[in-house]
């Protein structure tokens, strides 16, 4: 089991930027960013593959969103601009083995505790 600890959120008003950390306990996995509003069904918002060749990003924060990842220090980021109220929500780092396949709708099996994004207008 992988452990991961994200960092990073909290309020910030719309149309500002924000950028959450997640720290893995281990290197070589592919990772991702999911979020929960209250009421909503969990969803995936962007995936990075361990060399960073291959990533999966939502429609809904395309254009608005940068993933990317420090392989040393075993880092995830998640920099999010133009932020608006819908963004609103807890995020989740989440890790899956590497065996070539890094999607939004792949399986994944380790999970953080989340932090929470609130945007205000």
């Amino acid at each position: 089991q992988v452990k991961l600890v994200e960092s990073g959120g909290g309020s910030v008003q719309a149309g500002g930027s924000l950028t959450l950390s997640c720290a893995a306990s281990v290197a070589g996995i592919c990772m991702g960013w999911f979020r929960q509003s209250p009421g909503k069904e969990r969803e995936g918002v962007a995936t990075l593959s361990p060399g960073s060749a291959t990533r999966d990003i939502a429609d809904s924060v395309k254009g608005r969103i940068s993933i990317s990842r420090d392989i040393g220090k075993k880092m995830l980021y998640l920099q999010i601009s133009s932020l608006k109220s819908e963004d609103s929500g807890t995020y989740y780092c989440a890790a899956r083995r590497w065996d070539g396949r890094c999607t939004l709708d792949s399986g994944y099996s380790s999970w953080g505790q989340g932090t929470q994004v609130t945007v205000s207008s």
